[in-house]
């Protein structure tokens, strides 16, 4: 991957994952194993917004939860800024700091007296002074649009999408290098979704935090990730920008996922004889090249739409 930077010229960016041959096995060994990883090998890249998409059961929850050592290769390796989490000598603390990870549902991870609490117990585990973690507890609840009137409330008694700010506001105190969530906006009405993943992805650009997302939702893969990955039966069945992967409508729908409603919408339009492209995977894209389709029919006027 590059990044383009000022100037025109561009990056090289640096893997900050590497994930080798990797095979996860629940139960070996008993009548009920089941594999839900075969063989996976891939990479991110540092400062990437990656998202993860896949039916039920294709592996998804398995993989990202290799990211910070929660589950153990079967075979194969996960290297997290070139080390390997299980090789001897290992320290794996060090990597749960390194790799934030957001379960699903993760008001299900508060557990403290009050929200304030909660926040600081990453923090005062990595070692911070009170000062520094004090800080930590306020920088990251204003970043996640936690009110401080909040803060010293019980985290039980907050609303659930104050609950998702505050669980995320935990992990991001301790400044993760990479920041993984599962279905971090599952359940919340379409204005708490774009709240809280359009304030993820400002902490992406921000902090240059590389964010790895699973969403069963096609809009959100498609509004704030730069590259998607596909997963099926425990493989990676493809991957690409996300006007690469909702190009390929059928093999998603092969897959038993969906495509944004936009990229719906475009194909219905190619199907009536107005054709302006496969990769349309955003409302924003679309008016565009809409706007550039009504253009060519004008005879290339600059008339505003």
């Amino acid at each position: 991957h590059t990044r383009a930077v000022s100037g025109g010229k561009g990056i090289t960016m640096s893997e900050i994952i590497r994930v080798e041959n990797l095979s996860y096995i629940y139960n070996p060994g008993m009548p009920d194993a089941t594999t839900a990883l075969d063989n996976i090998s891939f990479s991110v890249e540092e400062g990437d917004f990656v998202g993860i998409i896949g039916s039920t059961g294709s592996g998804k929850s398995t993989l990202i939860s290799h990211f910070n050592g929660l589950n153990r290769p079967t075979s194969g390796r996960v290297l997290v800024d070139g080390k390997d989490l299980w090789e001897q000598g290992a320290d794996l603390r060090s990597f749960r700091f390194l790799v934030g990870l957001v379960m699903q549902y993760p008001e299900y991870q508060l557990f403290d007296e009050t929200v304030r609490s909660d926040i600081a117990f990453g923090p005062r585990n990595m070692g911070m002074t009170p000062e520094e973690t004090e800080a930590a507890v306020e920088e990251a609840a204003r970043f996640t649009g936690l009110d401080r009137s909040l803060l010293d409330k019980s985290p039980f008694d907050l609303s659930g999408g104050q609950k998702r700010r505050a669980a995320l506001a935990g992990v991001i105190a301790m400044h993760p290098g990479v920041l993984v969530l599962d279905e971090p906006a599952a359940g919340l009405d379409p204005g708490g979704r774009r709240e809280i993943l359009g304030r993820i992805r400002e902490f992406c650009d921000s902090s240059g935090t590389t964010v790895i997302i699973v969403s069963h939702s096609m809009e959100d893969m498609a509004m704030y990730c730069d590259c998607v990955t596909v997963m099926s039966d425990g493989h990676i069945a493809f991957s690409g920008t996300p006007a690469q992967v909702f190009s390929r409508s059928e093999e998603l729908f092969s897959l038993g996922l969906d495509v944004p409603q936009i990229t719906r919408l475009a194909a219905a339009l190619e199907r009536r004889g107005i054709d302006i492209g496969r990769d349309i995977y955003t409302v924003k894209f679309a008016f565009g090249r809409i706007c550039e389709y009504i253009d060519g029919l004008n005879g290339g006027s600059k008339d505003e739409y």
